[in-house]
Order: structure tokens, then sequence, then C-alpha cells
């Protein structure tokens, strides 16, 4: 059953109504998560081809971009697998986001009153939501494989060479998929607050997710007036 409304989403009557979407510590992992991922690409790209080797100046050279690079794996699959289990219920797929999907054209046109009322979040953000759950895990148990500092003796020759095309692969697909999500959060007006105040209007709540915003209201789930 999808989880709509979430420990911390509350109402707070007031001019303007503010609505908590994210508290202090998803906020935190989101940004740990978006941080290392960037950290990930510019210190893989260097690694990926001699054209960008000029990265590794970013790392303090190649030696040390080579060692920095899985253990800021690491970090990443950790801090986005603790996002992943606060959000995971709040973003199972739902009919209404096949109805939305049928509707891109008014997404992409801004006409929001032609669409369906929506939870906590529309199908393209599950969409982002489970790729990069899908690649991340693609990610660490590849790059596990061909850490040979530590697991070249577990991991055979062949093994280590579909490892390095599986990696390659996961990391072009999470690049594009996080360019993505950058992207729509720009585009949509108010969403970059969510990822830094932690709280969006009311005004946003009611045009782009109305559902989560009636949840709240008939659950009672409000802050004191600011």
């Amino acid at each position: 059953m999808v989880e709509r409304v979430q420990p911390g989403d509350a109402v707070h009557p007031g001019k303007p109504v503010t609505v908590n979407r994210y508290g202090a510590g998803a906020r935190l992992n989101h940004w740990i998560t978006a941080t290392s991922l960037i950290l990930l690409a510019l210190s893989g790209l260097a690694l990926f081809t001699p054209s960008l080797y000029f990265l590794t100046a970013l790392f303090g050279g190649g030696q040390n971009t080579r060692a920095f690079h899985p253990w800021i794996g690491v970090v990443l699959f950790l801090s986005f697998f603790i996002f992943f289990f606060q959000l995971w219920k709040a973003n199972l797929p739902e009919k209404v986001d096949i109805v939305w999907l049928s509707r891109i054209r008014d997404v992409i046109g801004g006409r929001e009153e032609r669409l369906p009322e929506l939870g906590k979040y529309n199908a393209g953000q599950k969409f982002i939501f489970w790729a990069m759950t899908g690649l991340i895990l693609l990610l660490i148990v590849s790059g596990v494989a061909i850490w040979e500092a530590y697991f070249a003796a577990y991991v055979s020759i062949p093994m280590r060479r579909v490892a390095v095309l599986a990696h390659s692969v996961a990391a072009v697909l999470i690049i594009c998929v996080f360019i993505l999500h950058v992207y729509a959060a720009f585009w949509t007006r108010g969403t970059l607050r969510a990822m830094t105040r932690g709280t969006v209007t009311g005004g946003w709540a009611w045009r782009h997710h109305r559902k989560w915003l009636r949840d709240l209201a008939g659950q009672r789930k409000t802050g004191p007036a600011e």
C-alpha cells in the first residue's frame, strides 16, 4: 500500500500556508547522495577515458582518484539507502501514475488542471527513485567485483570484465537519470525549496500533489501557525 503521508509531513496554517515535505535528516541524506554522485561521476569519467584524465587533478592526481572513487561509492550506497528506506512506500506505483503518464503533454505544457490528483510523488519522480535504486545496486555490486585492492582474490578475470562493462553502462545511465532529476527540479518551480528549506507552499502542494495535501488535512497533521 502506498504511504502518501510520512512522519514529519504537516500543514502549517498562516499567510502563506506552508507544508513540511522533508525533515532535516532526509535533506541531509539527499545532499550527501547528490554530492557523492557528482564526485563519482567526475572521478569515474577521469578513469574511464584518457581524454578526461585531467579531471584527476580535482582529487589530487590519478592515484588518489583511483583510491577515493570506490570509497565515495560506499558513501553513496549508504546515504541513498538510508533515504530509500524512508521513502520507498511513498514511491510504490499506483493506477493514477498511468493516467499521469498518458497526459504527459499536459505535464510538459503546465496544464495542471487536466491532471489527476496526486500523492506525494508523481510517476516521473517515482521513475527517478526506482531507477536510482536499481542503478546504485548495480554500481555497488559491480564496483565491489572490480575493487582489486580488497576483492581481487574472490573474482575471476572473466567475471571482472563483465563487471567493468556493467559498471560503465550503469554509470552512464545514472548520470543521465541524475541530469533528468536536476532538470525537473529546476523546471518545476518551488521544488528545489523542498530540499533546501524542507517546506513547500500550500499553493505548490495544491497544484502539484493535491491528494497528498488532502490526506494531510484529513489526518489533521497540522503544525502551529507561523
